[in-house]
């Protein structure tokens, strides 16, 4: 996708109109998920249905060969994150957030995470951080918001 196309869609985020702040939203994340084709998301939703059929280590796997075969694919590892976030495996997920991040700076999904991870390590100071940086590109995103409230009050 053109630089300029995501620039709009990163502006369109912090509109006033909440209707095109959620097609925004909805189109990063369409982005993200097909950076590597119908294929790439394919692979993806595998994982997912995985999980939810409880089959945490086969999507593990599945993840860690997609990031293997393609490390590059920023949404990967932002999966991969989620999945090690659910199983308490902090560290390895901030690390994936991380990775994600280096990939695609402006993915609030993986500031999002990278926030949770610190805030269940009661790491508040890094978690308001990450909370903060989430902010910067999606504004109007109240979870982040109330996140940061929390986290300031746990460090009181």
């Amino acid at each position: 996708m053109e630089k300029s196309s995501i620039e709009r869609l990163l502006q369109n985020l912090r509109s006033s109109d909440g209707t095109i702040r959620d097609q925004a939203t909805e189109e990063l994340w369409r982005i993200w998920f097909q950076q590597k084709g119908i294929y790439g998301a394919q692979l993806l939703m595998q994982s997912q249905s995985l999980l939810q059929a409880r089959k945490v280590r086969q999507a593990e796997e599945l993840l860690t060969e997609i990031i293997d075969n393609q490390p590059d694919f920023t949404e990967a590892w932002n999966r991969r994150a989620v999945l090690y976030y659910t199983q308490g495996k902090y560290w390895q997920a901030i690390s994936d957030c991380q990775k994600a991040l280096e990939l695609t700076p402006y993915h609030f999904g993986a500031l999002h995470g990278l926030g949770l991870c610190h805030a269940a390590l009661g790491n508040y100071t890094a978690a308001i951080q990450s909370f903060r940086k989430a902010l910067e590109i999606q504004p109007h995103a109240l979870i982040n918001q109330r996140l940061i409230l929390e986290c300031t009050a746990k460090l009181s």
